[in-house]
């Protein structure tokens, strides 16, 4: 099979794949490591093809959410193992090495490591196919990564760093790296998300009360975030927004501008920040719903409710204790992406891989830091 792909890929037919595949588009900011798993996953073989199913939301179309098999995994990473033998002007073809420093062609070629550099012959620029993507300066095989996305994106309650340990077979400071480094990919996708329509919208706590610590809103183990989940005019779920900020209306202002889009109407309880989206060309549903059990029940807050019982339920569940204070953002954000690509799972891991190759490169010490942007 491997010299099937060759051989068509010597003789010219990758471009022809590259053009009709209609997922290479969009799958890297660099060409290089695109081409690499485009040729491969773009061959019509049936054993390996790869293609992804566009479908429409589930909670209109009455869809129902299906798992990408094992057989589909295992075809994936068949095509990433393959990249590592392959001659590298056909990894690189039609257009062959450019530089990302000075779009020199000129280069040579070296190993270290067993692994392909380049050299750019004009600024002695160094990179590989993996340069300038989250993969970058990794010692790990690609296809350890990519069943590392698998496992993070197939499993309804997530995986802890512990568990990937166990089956990636690695130590768990590169579990926890990788783990993060996934989520940080997660976290930077789902950012420019929008949300319009009705919306239903909920202020909420990451943490609990401290013994002999201050009581409510106001503890000191709290990290406030904003919950908004974008739902049918029957209440049923679509989309959903999870972000961090303090509950003031300079902060609920900015929230609107930068996450809801006109027309929309958003239905809140009595909290006073949320008043800070009038005048935005929003409309505003206030419900004072006072406080304990049955505020949670409220009928026109059925959709939010659910998503941050399902929310707290499944952190919970996995994990024994993380920093959310440091690191709440991306936990949120890897809630966000999975929940509002829940209805097409057989094509999330493709997605990622693509949001992983135009992510920009996470060092450890910036995964570790988290206030410092990747």
């Amino acid at each position: 099979m491997a010299t099937r792909i060759t051989q068509n890929l010597a003789y010219g037919q990758q471009s022809n794949a590259i053009q009709g595949s209609s997922w290479v588009d969009l799958i890297s900011k660099h060409v290089q490591l695109s081409q690499v798993l485009a040729h491969a996953a773009s061959y019509p073989v049936e054993t390996m093809c790869l293609r992804e199913q566009e479908v429409g939301h589930g909670a209109e179309q009455g869809a129902v959410p299906t798992r990408s098999s094992d057989v589909g995994v295992l075809r994936f990473l068949w095509v990433a193992g393959s990249v590592r033998g392959r001659d590298p002007w056909l990894a690189l073809a039609p257009e062959g090495f450019v530089c990302p420093r000075c779009q020199g062609t000129w280069h040579s070629e070296f190993r270290r490591q067993g692994r392909l550099y380049f050299q750019c012959s004009g600024c002695r620029h160094q990179c590989s196919l993996l340069s300038g993507t989250i993969f970058e300066s990794s010692k790990l095989p690609l296809p350890k990564w990519f069943l590392a996305m698998h496992l993070m994106t197939q499993a309804k309650n997530n995986v802890s760093a512990l568990e990937l340990k166990r089956h990636l077979d690695v130590s768990y400071p590169t579990a926890w790296l990788l783990k993060h480094k996934l989520m940080q990919v997660m976290f930077l996708r789902e950012e420019g998300r929008q949300l319009t329509g009705r919306i239903e919208a909920d202020d909420s706590y990451l943490g609990g009360q401290r013994q002999g610590g201050t009581p409510g809103r106001g503890s000191e183990n709290k990290i406030a975030f904003v919950a908004a989940v974008q739902t049918t005019e029957s209440g049923q779920p679509i989309y959903m927004c999870l972000s961090r900020r303090p509950f003031t209306k300079a902060s609920l202002q900015d929230f609107a501008e930068k996450s809801l889009a006109a027309p929309a109407t958003l239905v809140t309880d009595g909290l006073g920040c949320f008043t800070a989206v009038r005048g935005l060309g929003i409309l505003h549903e206030q419900h004072v719903t006072g406080g304990g059990p049955a505020s949670a029940k409220h009928p026109s807050f059925l959709a939010v409710n659910t998503a941050l019982g399902n929310l707290k339920t499944a952190l919970a569940g996995t994990y024994h204790a993380f920093g959310f204070r440091k690191y709440a953002h991306r936990y949120l954000g890897q809630v966000q992406y999975l929940f509002n690509r829940r209805f097409n799972l057989r094509s999330i891991l493709e997605r990622l891989a693509r949001a992983a190759c135009q992510a920009a490169p996470c060092p450890t010490r910036a995964a570790r830091a988290a206030e410092v942007p990747c």
